[in-house]
């Protein structure tokens, strides 16, 4: 099984928790306006097989003690998600703690072909980062090109199946920091019973470059990352009780 990878990182350390080895999987179906790695978004990438990458990873596996492990993440690393399980059959007869990153957006629970490979991904992964991009479907297609629908759909999959979930929220000025939005999807995950965490991640501007180096107008020009306050409140409405 080969798959494509755009990097990797050796000494993770805000993708899951402890230290982790990190592959980045080439490959979006997303255009997420704030998106800091359109450079993952096409093809390309080099190819690597599953035993190459496991091979990577382990030779860091002393510094991952009881927490740490690997993450795969992209781009979004579930569009190849057979390459994945391949990678993570391997790494789990290792005894290494597996995470993915992912929107969720490659999960259609209406296609059996789909529900059946998802299946054998949970059996090999420990936890889920799951970026709920925005909880309004409307406002999810004008940020990212796509709804929200299989996104939320994959969260109750994930609690249904008792997955541990992290939820990642991207605080974004004007479109996702307003009080209603925020309440709304605090009132989804109050839905959802395996949601260990919540992160709310502030919009920043350190990816920009990269469009300019592609050729790609940059979608947020002019956009200021979050204030104190608004990450403050954001916090409190979807951290809280947690």
């Amino acid at each position: 099984m080969t798959g494509f990878i755009h990097s990797f990182e050796s000494f993770g350390t805000v993708d899951g928790p402890g230290i982790r080895f990190l592959a980045f999987l080439q490959g979006c179906p997303l255009r997420c306006k704030y998106c800091h790695n359109p450079d993952t978004w096409g093809a390309g990438g080099t190819a690597y097989s599953a035993e190459e990458v496991a091979t990577r990873a382990l030779k860091y596996r002393n510094y991952f003690g009881d927490k740490g492990g690997v993450t795969v993440t992209g781009g979004e690393p579930l569009l190849q998600i057979d390459f994945v399980i391949e990678l993570f059959t391997i790494l789990k007869a290792k005894g290494i703690h597996t995470c993915v990153d992912t929107s969720g957006v490659t999960f259609d629970k209406d296609n059996p072909q789909s529900v059946e490979k998802h299946e054998k991904l949970l059996a090999l992964t420990d936890l889920f980062l799951l970026d709920i991009k925005h909880i309004d479907d409307e406002k999810c297609k004008a940020l990212t090109g796509k709804g929200n629908k299989n996104t939320l759909d994959f969260a109750r999959y994930l609690s249904d199946n008792g997955k541990k979930i992290w939820i990642r929220q991207v605080l974004v000025p004007g479109i996702t920091d307003d009080e209603e939005t925020l309440e709304r999807t605090r009132t989804f995950i109050d839905t959802l019973s395996t949601v260990e965490k919540v992160e709310v991640l502030p919009y920043h501007t350190l990816g920009e470059v990269k469009y300019k180096n592609l050729g790609i107008e940059y979608p947020l020009q002019g956009v200021e990352t979050p204030t104190k306050e608004s990450v403050r409140r954001a916090k409190e409405i979807l951290q809280k009780q947690l």
